[in-house]
């Protein structure tokens, strides 16, 4: 019977250390990791979470760039980081499909991080250049079918979310289309606008304002559902490819073995500062789609989204190294 209390004693103790130490996070300055150079979605997303974070938690939030290796440079930082929180990582897609382009990492994708929240959805969009015969999605594939491998799609690189939504396109549609690789989104929507490319694949935020002025023909989004920034344009799904979903997306982890309970305080801290209405409706703008979910939601979501993209990865037959 002793034992059995003095058990439950302990138990007592390890819980109460647990809340005492999620209540008291964080004791210091917190480190964002942005595995790119500054000026890009994930670096703009730490910045604007930034100010409200440093309001709820009365310390500092650093925003520290990394970039190199396709993100496995800051990545694998975080992966070494103390797990006490204070170091995090804004992972995007390639989180997910790095694990299949390369064939080693320093690092285990689902082993080495826990995760914290999913924090946005980023569409894809398929523009054209507005010359292109095809005026939808339907007589694109048709023209596609009719001149196989003869149509190029421009993306920001090699293993980019454009390219592998590019190659799901090719895979789900039976058609057979080049990709351009370029360092950048920028040059591939040049040469679309410039009529050296037909089509891009791109995140919405970077073809909406040509787009808007008539220089891009927008055929349809990747995502689950349409954009209301672009509420006409159709997805993929609905030109009947149902359960086709190839978005951007941005989230946060920490190192495996961070305490749950700071885990779960660092997800709800930081869904109210992107569910809050000054956030949101500037992530909506950007064309952005605010998320917020919880540890548990966004492992599972990880983990779905390594095995989807292996497989679009294993089709394709693609590697960077």
């Amino acid at each position: 019977m002793r034992t059995v209390v003095r058990f439950a004693g302990l138990l007592c103790l390890a819980w109460s250390a647990a809340v005492a130490a999620a209540d008291a996070f964080p004791t210091r300055a917190v480190r964002i990791i942005v595995p790119f150079p500054a000026g890009g979605p994930s670096d703009l997303l730490s910045r604007m979470m930034a100010p409200r974070l440093i309001e709820t938690w009365g310390q500092q939030v650093v925003i520290d760039n990394r970039p190199g290796g396709g993100t496995i440079i800051g990545t694998e930082l975080v992966a070494k980081a103390p797990p006490d929180g204070h170091t995090v990582i804004m992972i995007y897609t390639g989180h997910a499909t790095n694990p299949s382009l390369h064939s080693k990492l320093p690092y285990d994708t689902l082993r080495d991080f826990s995760a914290v929240s999913l924090c946005t959805m980023l569409p894809i969009v398929l523009a054209t250049h507005p010359g292109l015969s095809a005026h939808s999605l339907k007589e694109l594939i048709a023209l596609a079918k009719a001149k196989p491998g003869q149509l190029a799609f421009g993306t920001s690189g090699n293993g980019s979310t454009g390219h592998l939504a590019g190659e799901m396109f090719k895979y789900a549609t039976g058609i057979d289309m080049v990709h351009v690789p370029y360092k950048g989104s920028a040059p591939a929507i040049s040469d679309v606008l410039g009529g050296q490319i037909p089509m891009t694949f791109d995140g919405l935020p970077a073809a909406l304002p040509h787009i808007k002025a008539g220089k891009m023909k927008a055929l349809a989004v990747t995502s689950t559902s349409r954009s209301p920034l672009v509420p006409e344009v159709p997805t993929v799904a609905e030109h009947g490819y149902p359960g086709f979903v190839a978005d951007s997306w941005f989230g946060v982890v920490a190192p495996s073995k961070t305490p749950r309970d700071v885990i779960a305080k660092m997800s709800a801290d930081m869904a109210k500062v992107v569910r809050s209405k000054e956030i949101s409706d500037k992530l909506v703008e950007m064309g952005y789609l605010p998320v917020a979910n919880t540890p548990e939601q966004f492992d599972a979501f990880i983990r779905s989204e390594t095995t989807k993209w292996a497989r679009v990865i294993k089709q394709a037959g693609m590697q960077i190294d």
